[in-house]
């Protein structure tokens, strides 16, 4: 499934500080969604399409295991461990509660099938064998996982356990969720293919949990992820992410949705598709410049050559509201003079996008190209240009 690493580019790492929503008077109404909280993301454009209340502490359940599973991956990257290597299952990890892989400390169980069993049956005890192989211990591990929420900007997150079981502290929000899914799709996009698989079971295990969770997966072709959890004190989750085909957009666009504390496992899966197929037919996704395409030339001072080119090493993207296209503009922000030298992929300005009167988004601009100083008669020759203007 390495279709689910397409259409990341646009993907801001700080999605959080860079989210961008249009005013309400233009903004087509969503659903009635039955949950606590929700979220509804156009990961191609990095726009947040729906919310509500998105900065709500909640426990998170076994959604906790996206951010074991980041881990995990960073592992694998790093060639801390690999997929083939095998890890021993404590008696920690065999007695722990809730749903299980059902291993036991008579295995030594290979890294791979650990991952299957942590996102396919969402096994506990498969968590906690990884935690303690990644971690040392479940309690280094449960360190890591707080620091790599900070590193990521998840300001409203405090993991107390790998698996995701009731306990007090132990509590996110849906935007943090975001934050951690969109990250984890775009860092390990070899890796994020097992949120897809529909059945798993160890062999010589017993069959009784071998099916995902994530119903959209059976019911919804364009669903490729990502993770369910439950526990009474936080309801049924669901964090689901789909892609499908849309016009003008090579590779297809992508849409992220999170609910949060609804009463069933058949209201998440409904209210998360009733927000995906929203998110698709109240919003159309405009590609405004392709990826590396100059968006302005300006001149530059000083430099071995006279212009500079600004753009992005990924397409401009945005969603508005269906049959709205037209109604874009888009200005660009920079500072002025541009004095060389500027090497490639410099932040120079940005590019703000509005519909109407109202702001859509605003996206920041780099060089495409690098922009050597002039020799010095050119330097001075600019320099005396620059005093007269």
């Amino acid at each position: 499934m390495n279709r689910m690493s397409d259409a990341l580019r646009a993907l801001v790492l700080a999605a959080a500080a860079s989210f961008s929503i249009l005013a309400a008077a233009q903004a087509p109404v969503p659903p009635e969604i039955a949950a606590r909280s929700y979220l509804l993301l156009d990961v191609t454009a990095n726009q947040l399409l729906a919310q509500k209340d998105i900065d709500s502490q909640v426990e998170p359940a076994s959604l906790t295991k996206l951010m074991s599973a980041y881990l995990v991956f960073d592992a694998l990257k790093s060639k801390k461990i690999t997929l083939t290597q095998t890890l021993p299952v404590s008696e920690r990890a065999w007695k722990m509660p809730g749903s299980r892989m059902f291993i036991d400390p008579k295995m030594q169980v290979p890294v791979e099938d650990l991952i299957k069993g942590l996102i396919v049956q969402s096994g506990n005890d498969a968590t906690m064998a990884l935690a303690e192989g990644v971690g040392g211990t479940a309690e280094h591990f449960v360190q890591l996982m707080n620091e790599q929420a900070k590193v990521l900007g998840m300001k409203n997150t405090t993991y107390k356990n790998p698996e995701g079981l009731t306990e007090p502290g132990h509590t996110t929000t849906a935007r943090d969720l975001s934050i951690l899914a969109g990250r984890l799709m775009l860092d390990f996009p070899e890796y994020v293919h097992y949120y897809a698989i529909k059945k798993y079971r160890y062999p010589g295990t017993p069959s009784t949990n071998d099916t995902n969770r994530n119903l959209l997966l059976f019911r919804d072709p364009t669903v490729d992820g990502l993770k369910t959890g439950h526990t009474n004190a936080a309801g049924y989750c669901m964090i689901v992410t789909a892609k499908r085909d849309f016009p003008n957009l090579s590779g297809g666009r992508r849409l992220l949705s999170i609910v949060l504390g609804t009463s069933s496992e058949a209201v998440r899966a409904n209210e998360s598709q009733k927000l995906l197929n929203w998110g698709y037919t109240a919003y159309d996704a405009v590609r405004l410049f392709e990826a590396n395409q100059p968006v302005a030339t300006p001149p530059v001072w000083k430099g071995a050559v006279n212009t500079l080119k600004l753009g992005r090493t990924e397409p401009i993207v945005v969603a508005v509201p269906a049959g709205s296209a037209a109604k874009l503009t888009t200005q660009v922000a920079r500072p002025d003079p541009l004095v060389a030298p500027f090497t490639k992929n410099q932040p120079v300005g940005s590019l703000k996008i509005s519909l109407g009167d109202q702001p859509v988004a605003e996206v920041p601009l780099v060089a495409l190209e690098a922009v050597e100083q002039a020799g010095i008669l050119g330097r001075a020759w600019d320099a005396v240009r620059l005093w007269i203007k």
